[in-house]
């Protein structure tokens, strides 16, 4: 069985990751969307609701998993028998960082791959962090994120 893994801080999550997790669930018989609980990151939204508006968006999708951990993904992916982690690719400039990533995680443990999936154009401009800045000056964010998100960021900077 092939399992992959893809981790990301999905804070929030947007129409690009969800085009990732779409595209990496046609690759693998098993999906595991992981929320690192990541210390080291000022996230607007708790683990919890970050997992909560992961399961929302995923709804049609049950077999895929969505998990949290502390511990480095490259383990979680270990702990649950995966084959490789996935990351998403939106321009050349991301590269140079997931290719460090990569190479750390390979180190780490040789036996997991690391999956690049290129953003679709549509989706090649588009970030959580970008969407955030957006919605924080109530703008409108529905191109870029489902409605449950959509209604989640008006909640959060009301």
């Amino acid at each position: 069985m092939k399992i992959g893994v893809y981790p990301g801080t999905f804070d929030p999550i947007t129409n690009g990751h969800i085009d990732i997790i779409k595209r990496a669930y046609q690759l693998f018989d098993k999906l595991y969307i992981v929320v690192p609980n990541n210390i080291g990151k000022n996230a607007l939204f708790t683990t919890e609701e970050r997992i909560k508006l992961i399961k929302a968006v995923l709804i049609d999708y049950p077999d895929i998993e969505i998990a949290s951990t502390d511990k480095l993904t490259v383990e979680f992916a270990k702990s649950v028998n995966a084959t490789a982690m996935i990351r998403g690719l939106r321009m050349v400039s991301d590269f140079d960082y997931e290719l460090q990533l990569a190479t750390i995680n390979k180190q780490l443990d040789s036996s997991i791959e690391t999956v690049f999936i290129m953003s679709s154009h549509e989706y090649s401009f588009l970030s959580s962090s970008s969407v955030k800045e957006i919605a924080k000056f109530k703008r409108d964010v529905s191109l870029f994120v489902p409605d449950v998100v959509n209604e989640a960021l008006k909640e959060k900077y009301k």
